[in-house]
Formats: structure tokens, sequence, C-alpha cells
């Protein structure tokens, strides 16, 4: 249920919830020793959990003046080839901390640019990736990558197949002439539609296309138009995310004029006109910004409790453990978070000396690990059952939650959430304001503002 005035009313900043605590909460004081600690910790759970492998390749051709991730503008294509190596050598530093038993369920390539990887290097690397972990096989092995249209043609996409990549995503952001050259981007939709047909005849289980809404130069209609050829091209997952203007953090943002962002209302504009098409396309809304068709993983894995959110965004594989390889990339193991060297020239020469590139992270503390539970079903699930949750972590909830509770009566007041004895329910208006929800949990909150600027939560 869309309510423009709402959400115009709660607009604010706040923590994405990708992971809790915050990366902003991350210390230097966490280190490889830490994160060998935590590896084998939980080596020696009853029932050690499968693992996850995230790979980050930063390099583009040219920068996207949107763009809120680590990447490196490069033509050169020594630097990839250099980086190739870098990423098997922290594979080598990183795989023998893991139980070689502990099976990788999921590969994902973000950047960046991953498809700048030829289909050689992409061998060579998956070969040395199955050499360290025990990857999954065949159809068990959920394998992505993130694909730039403009640099990826049918070959290419049938060469992934080849590798055994079953899942793709692509950045679209909008179809508008006027808006693409305004963030840098122009991409058309019949390259976009050449890379979607060859993912379906290669077989591919899964295609993606991401959407941004609140670009420069951005309005209702035009926008409705890039929906409509979206959805015309019958993508299984479509992503619509709110873009965060922060140039004093994103060099690239400041070719952006201020002056060109739509304001409040019409960026709300912006997303109401993605939920009524999408939603008359027959997309479920999983939440936040991911809608999927209702054949979808991601759907089935939400009616079954096995959603999780991620530094990717919504995943079908709650109970994984996740490593992250490659400059800046953020591992979640066990009960901590750790994140890699953000400047390429430090991350080599961590490895150049012998050792895994990490230059921050976090234990976290029994109640952060109560509260990130607790967030995770606000943001997969949209309800918590809190005697259930009680019980499973041995405490009166009403007890330990009061102070989230005062926060969350204001909300139900707004019908955003209904509070019942030993049930919290996200109302269908609450959907669109899940951050400022589960906010309420957030025992870091105090600190957050004073760190870094936040995005804002719609």
């Amino acid at each position: 249920m869309f309510d423009a005035a709402l959400l115009a009313r709660y607009d604010r900043p706040g923590p994405r919830y990708t992971s809790y605590p915050p990366a902003t909460a991350f210390t230097p004081q966490f280190g490889p020793g830490d994160y060998a600690d935590a590896a084998r910790q939980s080596n020696s759970e009853p029932i050690p959990r499968p693992l996850s492998l995230y790979v980050h390749v930063p390099f583009c051709f040219s920068p996207c003046f949107y763009c809120g991730c680590m990447r490196i503008v490069s033509r050169d294509p020594a630097r990839t080839e250099a980086y190739l190596g870098y990423l098997q050598r922290e594979a080598e530093l990183t795989a023998p901390l893991f139980d070689r038993d502990r099976e990788v369920l999921q590969l994902h390539f973000g950047g960046g640019t991953p498809n700048l990887l030829s289909p050689a290097q992409l061998e060579r690397l998956l070969r040395s990736l199955r050499e360290q972990f025990s990857l999954a096989e065949g159809s068990r092995l959920e394998a992505g990558m993130e694909l730039d249209p403009r640099s990826a043609d049918a070959d290419y996409v049938h060469a992934l197949a080849g590798l055994g990549f079953n899942r793709v995503s692509l950045g679209v952001q909008d179809f508008d002439r006027g808006v693409q050259q305004a963030v840098n981007r122009l991409q058309s939709l019949e390259q976009t539609r050449n890379v979607v047909e060859a993912a379906r005849a290669a077989g591919m289980r899964s295609v993606s296309i991401d959407l941004i809404y609140g670009l420069p130069l951005q309005t209702v209609e035009g926008f409705g138009e890039t929906l409509r050829q979206v959805i015309a091209l019958a993508p299984d997952r479509i992503a619509v995310y709110g873009y965060a203007h922060m140039p004093e953090r994103f060099r690239a943002q400041r070719r952006i004029r201020s002056e060109d962002l739509p304001d409040g209302a019409t960026r709300n504009a912006l997303l109401g006109r993605a939920v009524e098409a999408l939603g008359e396309a027959g997309y479920s809304y999983i939440g936040l910004d991911h809608f999927a068709r209702r054949s979808d993983a991601l759907v089935a894995a939400q009616q079954q409790g096995q959603l999780q959110r991620n530094f990717q965004g919504y995943s079908t594989h709650a109970a994984c453990d996740l490593i992250g390889l490659g400059v800046s990339a953020i591992s979640h193991i066990g009960t901590s978070y750790s994140q890699n060297e953000r400047e390429l020239s430090g991350y080599c020469a961590a490895l150049d000396a012998g050792r895994l590139p990490l230059v921050r992270g976090l234990s976290l503390s029994p109640d952060d690990v109560v509260r990130a539970d607790a967030i995770q079903q606000i943001m997969c699930h949209a309800r918590l059952d809190t005697a259930a949750f009680g019980a499973r972590h041995g405490l009166d909830f009403d007890t330990a939650f009061a102070a989230t509770l005062a926060q969350l009566a204001p909300l139900a007041a707004q019908d955003l959430v209904t509070l019942q004895p030993g049930l919290i329910t996200v109302t269908p208006s609450g959907r669109f304001l899940l951050r400022v929800i589960a906010r309420c949990f957030d025992n870091h909150d105090g600190a957050l503002d004073t760190v870094r600027p936040l995005s804002r939560a719609v």
C-alpha cells in the first residue's frame, strides 16, 4: 500500500541494514587474527554453516556519476590481469582457515564491472577457487555475476553459462536518454535486450535488472516508459534503488548538478510509479527495493523463512557464512563482520606481505546478535514473532526491548506496524519504511549520524 504523504513524513537519513551493526560501526581494532578466530569458531559449531563467496572486481571503463560503489576507472588490461593474481593469493590465504568440507553454495561476482574479466580469466580464477574451496557441483551452486550490457554480448553470456554461471544481474538505471547523459551512462534498450535474450537462450536460471529512481532529470512519465520497457524484457527480479546523493563521500557524484535532482515529492512519485507498474505486471514485493516474479526463488525463500539481507541485497541463502574476496569486500563469519582495504594499493601491499588485507571489522556482542536477528526478521519478513524470538534467545522480549516498543508505539499510531501480544507486524503502509522500523531496534543509533552521512530512508 503506497502512501506518498506517509513516506514523505518519514523520509529521513538512516542505515540500510545490510548488516547490523551497520558498517559505520566497524573499527580498525578488528584484524586478521580476529578473522581467523571467527573462522575457527564457525568451524567448531555442531553443524558448521555452508559458505558463500563474494568476489569484488573494481574496474570500470568509465565512471557512472551516480555510483557509490568502490570502483577504479581503467582501460588497462594489465591492471585487471595483475588483480586476478591478487584475488588468487587472497583465496590461498583465506581458504585454509575454513574446514574443507564446508561447501560453497553461493558464488557472486560484483563490481565495478566484473564482465571486464575475459572468459579465459574467469576460467582460471574459478579453477583456483575450486582448488581452494569445496564449490558445490552443477546446479547446486548458485553462481551469479553483475553485468554491464554495454560491454557484454551474447557470446560472453554463453561463455558464462559454460563456466557454470546461472544468474546474471544487469545494470540499467534508466533508459531515458537525457537522464543517461546526466549520469554519464549511455545504454540502449537493444544492448540490454540482447544480453537478456542471450541469458535465456543459455539456460540461465535467473535474470535481474537494476533501476534507480531519484536520478537527475528523471520524470514520472519518463521513468514510467523505462518501467514499461523493462517489464517487456520479463526479468525474474527487478531492483528499484533510491539514489543516495552524497557528493561529500563520492567524488563522481560532484558531476551531478543538485538542481537537476527530483524534489522529494517527485522522488516519491517515481517510486510510486514503479510499485504500481510492477504490481500490475505480477511482481511480488519482497521488501525495500526488490521485486520478483511469484515463481522466483526469492519469493519461495521468503515464504520458507530462508530469506536473508546482506551487502548484496536480498539473498536466498540465510544459513551461510559470507567470505568476501577483493578490494573493499566485506565478510560475515559467524558473529563477526570484516572489510578489506578500500584502496587497491593497500590491498595489494597486504597480500605482498603475506597477510590478509583486512582493515576493519567488528565482533558482535551478545546484544548485537539478538538485535541483528530481530532486524533481519523485520527486513526480510516484515514481522517478528516476539514469543518465539524470546524463546530462541532466552529472554523476555517485552522487558529486553522495552525501549524499542516505546519507539514503535508512534509508528503503530501511524499504522506502520501493529503491536500485538507476542507479535509485531509491519502493515502494508509500513512495507516501504522497513528501514525506519528497523532503526527502532538499533542500539548503535546514537553514534550513527556523527560518523558519516547516511542515505535517505526512501
